[in-house]
């Protein structure tokens, strides 16, 4: 009982900052450039966001393992709010010195990183083993929702007030979580502390590379958001502008992907697939269809109905991808081994955001996504082949044999 009721206390209130954080990059946006802002200066503030990110992840997670995730995720989101609030208090006073408009988003993006490792890692203390997966599912839906709804609400809040109002919302839409988090009644799991940091950092490493599935399939998602997802997101736009009449265009596009993800949430509740990591593999070769689509310049309604699998292979992975990383690896270690796969995440995402302009100009819209295409089908296909992956086994708890044991075993004769 007491587990279900800090489930619906955590669920809710990371709903309603997960709103909050999808409507403030949409709306950061409108907020640079309707004050004048440049294009330089719109990608400096993307661009402040994403690198505290990947430099603070790895850090996050040792964090994670060493204290109460519960405080971390308390502590950071304190951070964003107050970052998110000076934001807008930047905008509200007057035109912003971009110096400290980088700083504050600087701070919200820390913030983030130390709050995702401790976040993937609390979900085991919420629900039972059994009740893993449809969890994690529950959570990718209200997550899918939020960045289908978040950017539609912002468009009608800018529409109707200013951006400058909508980031005060935004720093708000943390008080929930922040209160959420106050009020969990969790088991005191305070460690006593004798290792280093460093020592944790190479144990969670170590315990990292002693699954060969875990970075096999760490390694697939890196490099498909540097040859896949980054440049679908850079040349979509331009080719929605070019070949489908704008932005209204790619609105589309975007929706029905999120609409897409909002079914996969629904179909993986209640289902448990024996051999997760296959499913996974075969769902996400429907990432190739947009850029596919795309690429051969179809009409609209192809490049429409393209998305809506591409959404539900993203919910499925994801719901799928947490629950196996949660079951298999120690609990005293997953913040840890979640900030190396997701440091792999958004590592290469900025690299792959900055080539896909040049090479597409010095050779093709159509030939990038394409390259990208074909990359996703090959590589899926490799991934099918690996053992390790094929043969993964979904868990009721988490797997302590071979050499994860003795890396778990180690690390934690050190605390």
């Amino acid at each position: 009982m007491l587990r279900e009721r800090n489930f619906r206390v955590f669920i809710l209130g990371y709903s309603t900052s997960a709103v909050g954080t999808s409507m403030a990059t949409v709306v950061l946006a409108f907020a640079v450039l309707e004050d004048g802002g440049s294009l330089t200066d719109l990608s400096l503030v993307m661009a402040a966001r994403i690198v505290p990110m990947v430099l603070f992840l790895i850090g996050g997670g040792v964090l994670g393992d060493r204290l109460p995730r519960r405080t971390v995720m308390l502590y950071s989101d304190c951070l964003r709010a107050l970052a998110q609030g000076g934001v807008a208090t930047l905008f509200i006073v007057g035109t912003p010195p971009l110096w400290a408009l980088l700083a504050l988003v600087g701070l919200g993006g820390l913030g983030e990183a130390v709050f995702r490792p401790s976040f993937d890692g609390l979900m085991p203390s919420l629900v039972s083993a059994g009740r893993l997966q449809e969890a994690n599912a529950l959570l990718g839906l209200c997550q899918s929702t939020a960045n289908v709804g978040g950017p539609a609400l912002a468009g009608v809040l800018v529409a109707l007030t200013n951006p400058s109002v909508v980031l005060v919302v935004d720093g708000l839409s943390y008080l929930p979580s922040i209160v959420s988090l106050l009020i969990l009644r969790l088991p005191d799991t305070r460690p006593q502390f004798k290792s280093s940091v460093l020592h944790d950092l190479r144990s969670g490493w170590r315990l990292f590379w002693s699954y060969p599935w875990l970075w096999t399939v760490t390694l697939q998602f890196t490099l498909f958001n540097l040859v896949v997802w980054a440049p679908y997101l850079v040349l979509g736009p331009p080719t929605a502008d070019r070949n489908y009449g704008g932005a209204g265009a790619w609105g589309a596009i975007v929706a029905l992907y999120g609409a897409g993800s909002i079914v996969g949430g629904l179909f993986l509740l209640g289902r448990r697939p024996q051999r997760p990591l296959v499913v996974t593999t075969l769902v996400t070769f429907a990432w190739a269809a947009p850029s596919a689509a795309l690429a051969l310049q179809a009409p609209l309604a192809v490049v429409c109905l393209a998305a809506i699998p591409a959404g539900i292979a993203n919910s499925v992975f994801n719901g799928l991808w947490l629950t196996t990383i949660q079951q298999h690896v120690p609990s005293e270690a997953i913040s840890r081994v979640m900030s190396f796969v997701a440091f792999g995440a958004y590592s290469v995402g900025p690299i792959g955001l900055a080539l896909a302009g040049p090479i597409a100009e010095a050779t093709s819209i159509s030939a990038v996504l394409a390259a990208g295409v074909i990359w996703q089908l090959l590589a899926n296909s490799l991934i099918l082949a690996v053992p390790a992956v094929r043969g993964l086994r979904s868990r009721t708890a988490p797997e302590m044999s071979g050499p994860a044991a003795g890396e778990a075993a180690e690390a934690t004769s050190q605390r």
